[in-house]
């Protein structure tokens, strides 16, 4: 097996034991980009010159002893996450030319325990999307099936660790671009609770939802890399100063008398047969563990994609305000005036699906609208999260499908945008309620597709998550397959 198959753990592993260098992980990853990244696309920045300088200077610290467990390890960071000195352009024509003067925190403390980046991955339009399509640097494809979508927005973080161009990635949760694209991917990916991990340096979608969360190849890295990430940052004023517990402590325990509850609102009409049978195999794995599995309600979950669509768009439209063309980013030559030249730059600058959001957050927050939209969206966001915590007061966990479907061929939906929002329909809820989710690869289709499960739990209980997504996945019988590419 290659060096970029491995997972942080096993890497780790033959680093300690001298078998391996970072120098020689990071050489064979970049073999393993220039054979297929042709393929997929799943970087828009490749940073190959400074990542071997990182490797170099990882393997004199880890001759001196000084050995972490990210130390050395490849990891790719979605290109919403400021890197000092390498641009981030949020997969847009506006900030193509952007090069930030700072890091983002967690890619500080990524560099803190002295991982190494490969460079930063294709997204979806200010991750505005659920496909990768929107992007202005072009598609990126799943690695299992090329003419099809790996799933959005951070479709190049996942797919980059699904076709084994990175070690593990980063990438950021609105609405479910973490979960989603991870199961379409077939990989392992967390949304943490809002609050867990800094959001400073992260340029804004939805400053009220959006979450920052790794990708891997298994459970015990999201462990490595949560380990890695979280904590109070005073830099962001929503990050919340809890207790931050070793997260690979919770892999050794089981799930006996577990409670897990099962929404019924999730087991709907328009599931893929397939999807469905998949995540009833987990229900009865999860039994054979020890846990009690039981039906519960939570009601206000039909008006998740209404209650997003009006939250997210509103909070974009205000965060996006920023983007005029005069002190970074791209601006239009053309404007006979200042007025002219706002209007053009972003008219010019913003994609089709970036200025619809815009326009339906402006139009929900607008003078005589905003009690009708915004504040009665508010108002129900709040009776769903009210309805998780009464859940979670009866449960441990709560288990769902993460997607409706397998991932659906490119081009498939781009012109019906009520599709696309229907895809993260099973996402949404966490991001409005501010819970942690995590989806883990729970079989496939009878063509090859990957099929992932969703676990979520209470506020900062990511180690529940864990403890069970490593649970299943130490003891379920999902074939282990890689993509041919």
């Amino acid at each position: 097996m290659e060096m970029n198959q491995l997972t942080i753990h096993e890497l780790q592993k033959k680093i300690r034991e001298g078998e391996t260098t970072s120098l020689e992980i990071t050489e064979a990853l970049f073999k393993r980009i220039e054979a297929v990244e042709g393929k997929v696309n799943s970087y828009i920045t490749l940073t190959k010159e400074s990542a071997l300088k990182e490797a170099e200077i990882a393997d004199k610290e880890i001759e001196k002893g000084n050995i972490g467990e990210l130390t050395g390890i490849p990891i790719a960071i979605k290109d919403l996450m400021c890197t000092k000195g390498v641009r981030t352009t949020c997969g847009s024509r506006i900030l193509e030319t952007f090069i930030p003067p700072y890091d983002s925190t967690v890619v500080k403390k990524l560099r803190g325990d002295g991982a190494v980046f490969p460079g930063k991955t294709n997204m979806d339009e200010f991750a505005m999307g659920s496909s990768t399509e929107t992007s202005y640097f072009g598609i990126t494809r799943n690695p299992w099936d090329l003419e099809r979508i790996p799933g959005g927005s951070s479709g190049g973080s996942a797919a980059a660790v699904a076709a084994d161009e990175c070690i593990a990635s980063l990438g950021s949760d609105t609405g479910g671009s973490i979960r989603q694209p991870a199961a379409l991917c077939g990989i392992v990916g967390m949304k943490p609770t809002y609050g867990r991990v800094s959001r400073f340096g992260l340029i804004a979608f939805a400053s009220s939802l959006d979450q920052i969360g790794p990708f891997t190849k298994d459970v015990e890295d999201c462990a490595i890399m949560m380990n890695a990430i979280s904590g109070y940052d005073p830099n962001d004023s929503t990050s919340v100063p809890a207790e931050v517990p070793d997260y690979r402590e919770f892999l050794s325990r089981g799930i006996d008398g577990w409670t897990v509850g099962i929404p019924k609102e999730y087991f709907i009409e328009g599931i893929d047969p397939e999807v469905s049978a998949a995540v009833e195999g987990v229900i009865k794995e999860v039994e054979k563990l020890g846990g009690q599995c039981r039906e519960i309600s939570i009601p206000h979950t039909e008006y998740c994609v209404t209650v997003y669509y009006i939250i997210a768009p509103s909070e974009a439209s205000s965060n996006l305000a920023r983007y005029d063309g005069v002190r970074y980013g791209f601006r239009s030559g053309e404007g006979r005036d200042l007025l002219d030249m706002y209007k053009m730059s972003r008219s010019d600058g913003f994609g089709a699906e970036v200025k619809r959001r815009i326009m339906i957050g402006t139009y929900a927050l607008s003078s005589g609208y905003y009690d009708a939209y915004y504040k009665k969206a508010s108002q129900v966001r709040a009776l769903m999260k009210g309805e998780f915590e009464r859940a979670f007061e009866a449960c441990d966990v709560i288990l769902t499908p993460v997607t409706p479907t397998p991932a659906f061929k490119v081009g498939e939906k781009l012109d019906d945008p009520l599709q696309m929002y229907l895809s993260d329909i099973f996402t949404l809820s966490a991001n409005l309620a501010g819970i942690p989710g995590i989806s883990v690869p729970c079989g496939f289709t009878e063509s090859g597709l990957p099929i992932g499960v969703q676990f979520l739990a209470g506020p900062f209980d990511e180690g529940k998550l864990l403890q069970i997504a490593y649970a299943y996945e130490k003891n379920s019988k999902i074939e282990k397959r890689r993509p041919v590419l």
